[in-house]
C-alpha cells in the first residue's frame, strides 16, 4: 500500500504540473485575444472620432468662405449638368455598344475553346452594368419614380447579353482541367483575370454595403460610395461551384463501374489525380496566388470524395466486395495524396470518417448476414419442396443417387463467401465468418431432423393417408445421401467431401489458436451429418413397419400367425425395397438400411407379445413357428451377399444379424419352459442381456395360457437377485 500511495502521488504530481503549464498557456492566450479585441476597439474609436472631425472641418470650412452657399450651389448645378450629360451619352451609346458586345460573342461561339474576346467582352458588360446600375439608382431616388418601368425595360437586352456571356464563362470554367491539359494557356488566364476583377468588385460592394448600413448619412455625402457596382455578382463562388460541377459527373460514372467492378477502384478513380496534378502542375502558375488554387481543387475534390465514399458506406445493401475495397482504398488513397504533396493531417475530414475499425466490423458482419440469408432462402426452398413433396424436386447424381437441388448451391455459396472473407488479409474476420457459418450448418442439420420428425407423424399416427409417401421416402432417400455427400472423402482417388474441402479452405485464412477450435466444431459437424443421415435411414424403415406391415405385425402370435406366412410377406416387402432404392440409394448407406430393417423387424416381432389376442398355449405349435420365421429372416439376410444386383454394394456381415436374432430363442425358450424351470431361464437369459426388461418379461410370461402369479413372483425375486 505504500508503494502504490507514493506511486500515485508521484503521477498526481506529474499531472497536476501538466495542468499548471496548460492552464498558464491557456491564459497567455486568452489574455493576448482580449489585449488585441482592446487594440481593435481602440482602433475603430480613433477611425469614429478621426471621422467625426473631418465632418467637422468640412462644415466649419464652409462658414470660412465668402458666399459659398452660392458657390457650392454652381458648383453642384455644374456637377450636376456634367453627369447629365454623360448619362445621356451613356443611354444614347448603350444599345450600339451592346450589339458590338454580341457580336464579339458570336465570334467566340465559333471559338469556344479559345474565346479570345473573353476580356474585352467583359470590360464593356462592365461598363454597362455600371450604367444601368446607376441610371436605375438615380431613377429611384428621384422625386418622380414614373419612368422607372421604361427605363427596365430598355435595360432587358443587357440581361440576355450578361446570361450568354456566363454560359460562356461557365463553359470555360467547365473545361478548365481540360484547356489546362490541353496546353491552352491564355483562355486560362483571361477566365482567370475575369473572376479575379470580379472578386475585387465584390469586396467594393460589400465594403460599401457595410459603410453604408454603419454610417448611412455619412456616406450619403460621398460620391465614390454611391456610384460603381451596387450589386454583388458571386462570380468567384459561381468558380468554385463549377469544380464540383465538373467533378461530379466523374463520380457519378465511377460509381456505375464501382458496382459493377469493385476491385477495379484504384483504375476507376484514376482520373481524380490526374486532375488534381493538372491543377498542380499546369493551373497554379496561371491563377493569382491568393487563390491557393491547387488547396483550393484539394479541398473541394477531397470533400466530394469522402461525402461519396461515405454514402457507400452507409448504405445497409452494400455488398462485402464493395465494402473491401473501400476499406483497402483509404491507404491508397492517402498514399497518392502523399505524392502530390499532401500530408493526411492537411486533408479534413478524413476520408472515411476514421471508421476504418468499424468499417472491418460492418463487413465482417455483410458476410454474415449474407451467409444467413443464402442458408434461409436455401432452407426456405427446400422447405417448400419438401412438404409439397412434388416429384420434380429432386435432382440424381452422376452415380444415379437422389439429392436434394440445393446442397451444391450452399457449399458454392459457402466457398464464395469463405473467399470473401479471406480477401479481407484479416483472421478476425474470416474467424468471426466461419463462426457464422458452423452456426448455420448446425442449424441446417437440426431444422431437416425437426422436419423430417414433424413430416414422418402423419404417416405413423393413424389415420394416416398414404398418399405421398413414396415421394416422401424419396425425399428421406435424398437427404441422407446429402449428409453422405459432405462427408464422403476418398483419398485413393481423390475424392474429397463437402466438408473436407471446407476445411481446407478455412486452415490458410485463421490462426493457430483458433485452429484448434475449429477442428472441434468440424468433427461435431462431421458426426451431425452421420447422425442426420442414420436418421433419415430409421424414419425411412420405421414408415415401413408403421405404414406397410402396420395389420401384419398385429397378428404376430396370435391365432392368425399360425395359418399366415407373415414374416415370408415382410421379406418379400423388404426385397422389392432393397431393389427400388439400392441403385438411388449411397453405397455406404444401403448396409446401414438392411441392418435397420433386421433391428427394426425384431424389435417389432419382440414387441408383438403385448398384442391383443397373442396368446402361447401348450397344444400350439408355437416352437416350430418361431423356427420357420427365423429361417425365412436368415434366409433373406444371408442371400443379400450373394445377389447379383446387389453385387458390391452390400458388406453387411449377417454373423452379426444373427447373433442379435438369437434373442428371440431365449424367448422360445421362456416360453416353452414349465414352470418352475421359467426363474432358471429368466437368470441365463439376464446374465446374458443385462438390460433386459422386467416390463417385457412380465407380457412374455403373461402370454402364456399356464400364467400365474407364483410363475411372475418367482422370475421377479430371481431378478432381484441377478
Amino acid at each position: 500500500i505504500p508503494f502504490l500511495k507514493s506511486e500515485f502521488t508521484r503521477k498526481k504530481a506529474a499531472i497536476d504540473s501538466q495542468l499548471k503549464l496548460g492552464l498558464q498557456d491557456q491564459l497567455q492566450v486568452t489574455q493576448s485575444g482580449m489585449n488585441s479585441i482592446s487594440d481593435g476597439q481602440r482602433t475603430v474609436n480613433q477611425i469614429k472620432e478621426e471621422m467625426m472631425k473631418i465632418d467637422k472641418l468640412c462644415a466649419e470650412s464652409q462658414n470660412m468662405i465668402r458666399d459659398f452657399p452660392n458657390i457650392n450651389l454652381v458648383s453642384q448645378v455644374h456637377r450636376n449638368f456634367a453627369q447629365v450629360e454623360a448619362m445621356k451619352a451613356n443611354i444614347e451609346s448603350f444599345d450600339g455598344r451592346l450589339k458590338d458586345l454580341e457580336n464579339l460573342l458570336r465570334e467566340d461561339d465559333q471559338d469556344m475553346e479559345n474565346q479570345p474576346n473573353l476580356l474585352s467582352i467583359h470590360y464593356g458588360l462592365t461598363q454597362l452594368r455600371d450604367i444601368r446600375d446607376d441610371a436605375m439608382d438615380q431613377i429611384k431616388r428621384a422625386s418622380d419614380a414614373s419612368l422607372e418601368s421604361h427605363l427596365q425595360d430598355y435595360f432587358t437586352r443587357l440581361d440576355d447579353v450578361i446570361e450568354w456571356f456566363d454560359d460562356h464563362l461557365g463553359t470555360a470554367c467547365m473545361n478548365l482541367i481540360p484547356l489546362v491539359q490541353a496546353g491552352n494557356h491564355g483562355t486560362v488566364v483571361r477566365l482567370a483575370l475575369i473572376i479575379e476583377e470580379e472578386e475585387k468588385s465584390d469586396k467594393k460592394v460589400k465594403a460599401l454595403q457595410d459603410a453604408q448600413r454603419e454610417y448611412k448619412d455619412l456616406a450619403s455625402r460621398f460620391k465614390s460610395m454611391t456610384s460603381g457596382p451596387k450589386q454583388l455578382r458571386g462570380y468567384k463562388e459561381k468558380f468554385l461551384k463549377t469544380i464540383e460541377a465538373y467533378a461530379q459527373p466523374n463520380f457519378e460514372k465511377a460509381e456505375g463501374r464501382f458496382l459493377e467492378e469493385p476491385e477495379k477502384l484504384p483504375k476507376i478513380m484514376a482520373w481524380y489525380f490526374n486532375d488534381l496534378n493538372a491543377v498542380k502542375l499546369g493551373m497554379a502558375s496561371l491563377m493569382p496566388k491568393k487563390w491557393k488554387i491547387f488547396k483550393t481543387y484539394t479541398d473541394i475534390y477531397h470533400r466530394m470524395m469522402h461525402d461519396w465514399l461515405v454514402k457507400h458506406i452507409d448504405n445497409p445493401e452494400l455488398s462485402p466486395p464493395h465494402m473491401l475495397s473501400i476499406i483497402d482504398w483509404s491507404e491508397k488513397y492517402y498514399a497518392k495524396m502523399t505524392k502530390l504533396g499532401w500530408d493526411q493531417k492537411d486533408l479534413q475530414p478524413h476520408v472515411l470518417d476514421a471508421r476504418e475499425v468499424e468499417l472491418i466490423r460492418e463487413y465482417r458482419q455483410l458476410i454474415v448476414k449474407s451467409v444467413d440469408e443464402w442458408m434461409d432462402r436455401m432452407f426456405a426452398a427446400d422447405k417448400k419442396s419438401f412438404i409439397e413433396r412434388k416429384p420434380d424436386t429432386l435432382d440424381n447424381n452422376e452415380h444415379g443417387y437422389f439429392r436434394t437441388k440445393t446442397l451444391g448451391d450452399m457449399w458454392r455459396m459457402l466457398k464464395e463467401q469463405t473467399a470473401v472473407a479471406g480477401e479481407s488479409g484479416r483472421t478476425d474476420v474470416a474467424e468471426g465468418v466461419f463462426d457464422a457459418m458452423f452456426r448455420a450448418l448446425k442449424s441446417r442439420q437440426n431444422m431437416w431432423q425437426k422436419m423430417v420428425d414433424d413430416e414422418s407423424l402423419k404417416f405413423k399416427q393413424p389415420p394416416a393417408d398414404q398418399e405421398g409417401m413414396q415421394v416422401f421416402q424419396d425425399w428421406l432417400i435424398a437427404i441422407a445421401n446429402d449428409q453422405i455427400a459432405c462427408i464422403d472423402d476418398n483419398e485413393d482417388v481423390g475424392q474429397l467431401g463437402y466438408l473436407t474441402r471446407f476445411q481446407k479452405d478455412l486452415e490458410p485464412l485463421v490462426s493457430p489458436k483458433y485452429m484448434a477450435y475449429a477442428g472441434t466444431e468440424l468433427d461435431a459437424l462431421r458426426d451431425g451429418f452421420v447422425d442426420l443421415g442414420t436418421h433419415c435411414i430409421a424414419t425411412f424403415v420405421s414408415l415401413i413397419f408403421n405404414v406397410d406391415f402396420r395389420s401384419t405385425v398385429a397378428d404376430f402370435f396370435t391365432a392368425k400367425w399360425y395359418n399366415e406366412y407373415a414374416m415370408k410377406r415382410i421379406t418379400t416387402t423388404f426385397d422389392d425395397y432393397i431393389g427400388d432404392y439400392s441403385k438411388v440409394l449411397h453405397h455406404s448407406l444401403l448396409d446401414i438400411l438392411i441392418e435397420e430393417l433386421a433391428d427394426e423387424l425384431l424389435v417389432h416381432y419382440l414387441s408383438s407379445v403385448r398384442n391383443k389376442g397373442a396368446k402361447f398355449r401348450r397344444t400350439d405349435p408355437f416352437t416350430e413357428k418361431f423356427k420357420d420365421d427365423i429361417l425365412t429372416v436368415f434366409e433373406f439376410f444371408q442371400n443379400l451377399n450373394t445377389r447379383a444386383d446387389l453385387a458390391n454394394l452390400v458388406t453387411v456381415d449377417f454373423a452379426i444379424i444373427k447373433q442379435k436374432w438369437r434373442v428371440v430363442d431365449k424367448m422360445v425358450r421362456l416360453l416353452e419352459a414349465d414352470k418352475t424351470g421359467a426363474v432358471l431361464v429368466y437368470e441365463e437369459f439376464k446374465r446374458e442381456y443385462w438390460d433386459l426388461q422386467m416390463n417385457w418379461v412380465e407380457a412374455v410370461l403373461r402370454s402364456r395360457d399356464d400364467f400365474d402369479r407364483s410363475m411372475l413372483s418367482g422370475v421377479k425375486a430371481k431378478a432381484a437377485e441377478v
